[in-house]
């Protein structure tokens, strides 16, 4: 047998971002290599008003967030956050394009002082080489709890590829950011 069972059996560990829509955000990553999954939900407010109609009034403190579930063997919380800026807009203060609101804003929400860390680097590197025209409104927000989102938005842009929002917005945004990080795709 080559290699212990540890090594075969992959390891795990989640990010939870927010960069506007879920439906958006979701389908930019479902097919990095080492992303084992991509959940839609609701980060930054409580329990009893993570569902979508309380969120979309913009009112409950929520986000719509993706957490994703991947291997640092094989994909890095690094190279994670270099596809989250890359999917978004982390410019526009508590809106994506037409979708306006706090619900949409751009947030990492992190779970451990090391991923806070890395987001904030990762915002100062971005800051420094100029990489946007207008400055970084990301937020770093700790990750109280994480809410998944009703099942409708699972895989939303995959399962539903021909419904206009999904044409118009989402599948754009995965294109570029399968150009701009080819590599990192299955």
């Amino acid at each position: 047998m080559n290699g212990s069972p540890s090594e075969s059996k992959p390891q795990t560990a989640t990010a939870v971002l927010a960069g506007g829509c879920f439906w958006c955000t979701e389908a930019a990553f479902e097919s990095l290599v080492g992303v084992l999954d991509v959940t839609s939900g609701y980060a930054g407010g409580a329990a009893d008003t993570a569902n979508y109609r309380a969120v979309c009034g913009g009112d409950t403190g929520h986000a719509e967030v993706i957490r994703i579930t991947f291997d640092p063997r094989r994909i890095s919380y690094s190279q994670l956050l270099d596809v989250f800026f890359d999917a978004h807009d982390p410019t526009q203060l508590n809106r994506q394009g037409n979708d306006i609101g706090t619900q949409y804003r751009s947030a990492i929400f992190y779970a451990t002082e090391s991923e806070r860390v890395a987001a904030a680097d990762k915002i100062a590197e971005l800051t420094e080489r100029r990489a946007f025209p207008a400055p970084i409104v990301t937020t770093l927000e700790p990750l109280v709890e994480f809410f998944p989102a009703e099942d409708y938005h699972q895989d939303y842009a995959r399962l539903n590829p021909e419904q206009p929002y999904i044409q118009a917005v989402s599948a754009p945004k995965a294109c570029k950011v399968r150009a701009k990080h080819a590599a990192l795709f299955q």
